[in-house]
Formats: C-alpha cells, structure tokens, sequence
C-alpha cells in the first residue's frame, strides 16, 4: 500500500504503524460531505481514515474508522461500515479505493443505513450524487 498512494494523488498515506504496519492513516483529498451547523450537508474535501489490521486479517475485515466529520449513510463517527462487502483476498489497496468512492458518494446504501439522517438525504438528492465523479483507483 505504500507504493501505491502517491504524494500527489487523491488518496495519499500519511503513516503506518507497526512493523509490518497493522495500522495506516490515510488522507483523501475528495470532495465528501459533512453535517453543517443548521444540520444540512456542507462540502468537505479533506477527511482522514484510520485502518486498522486485526488479529483476523484477512479473513476478518479491518477496523476502518473516520476521523474527520462526515455526512454519509454509511459511516458513523465510530466505523465506516466494509463488512458487508469484505473478501479475504481483497488488498488493502482496494479497500483504501472503496473508501474513497464512499465519501465521494460513488457508493452507499441506504437500505442499512448508519445514519438514518444521511440515507434519508441521499435518497432524496439522488440526482446530486456523486459530489465528486473522480475515478480515485490509482494508475499503477
């Protein structure tokens, strides 16, 4: 995954812990949404992810968490939900990328939403999504 994200693409490592890492922090540099003072979605285009290997990997999913506020229905303040669609032979490469299309609204689901809030908005905005088109997979 460190060969992967360049210092100039949308997705870019900031740091991995551990030796090999069991934890990585990633920064995506993509137009995402998050709750704004009245309530309703503002742009945000810089959101941090932590990910963290567990004692499962990779028959289990990572723990995958949002450190910066978003407005998505599925992503809360404690997980971003990747469970539904984990395969043990998925790289951390594509899980990174499908984070990525999440807060971009290039993926949701609002039939089990995290935030009922937000899969309300999406269905309703349709129309409006996604808030940034960008393929994120990078080149190599």
């Amino acid at each position: 995954m460190i060969q992967t994200f360049s210092a100039d693409g949308p997705i870019r490592l900031k740091k991995g812990s551990g030796e090999p890492p069991e934890t990585y922090l990633l920064e995506y540099l993509v137009k995402g949404l998050e709750r704004g003072k009245n309530g309703k979605p503002v742009a945000r285009e810089n959101h941090l992810v932590e990910i963290q290997l567990t004692s499962d990997y990779p028959r289990m999913s990572p723990h995958c968490k949002m450190l910066t506020p978003i407005f998505h229905p599925n992503i809360d303040a404690s997980t971003i939900c990747v469970g539904d669609h984990w395969t043990a032979g998925e790289r951390l490469v594509d899980l990174a990328v499908r984070i990525g299309e999440m807060i971009a609204y290039q993926a949701y689901n609002i039939k089990s939403p995290l935030d009922g809030e937000a899969a309300m908005w999406a269905d309703l905005h349709a129309s409006q999504l996604p808030v940034d088109p960008r393929p994120l997979r990078p080149a190599n």
